[in-house]
């Protein structure tokens, strides 16, 4: 799972900084492309927040073993 987080922290700054610029460059305002760069950042860090949170993995189950024990291995408080 580490490996979904360290590509969302790249993709923050990335996000924010690339589509301003992609924007900025087609032609859409400065003070409009920020805004909108800055939805989609905003909108990464909610889905690793709260779609993928960080304790909604399960951590794997034990595998539960069963002890084969015979009457001769059990204790008796009796003998």
């Amino acid at each position: 799972m580490t490996q979904y987080y360290d590509l969302l922290l790249g993709l923050i700054p990335l996000a924010l900084g690339g589509i301003t610029t992609v924007l900025a460059a087609v032609g859409v305002s400065f003070t409009l492309a920020v805004p909108i760069a800055a939805s989609v950042a905003v909108a990464l860090i909610g889905h690793g927040m709260f779609v993928r949170a960080p304790g909604a993995s399960a951590a794997p189950q034990p595998t539960s073993q069963t002890v084969n024990a015979t009457p001769d291995s059990q204790i008796n408080s009796a003998d």
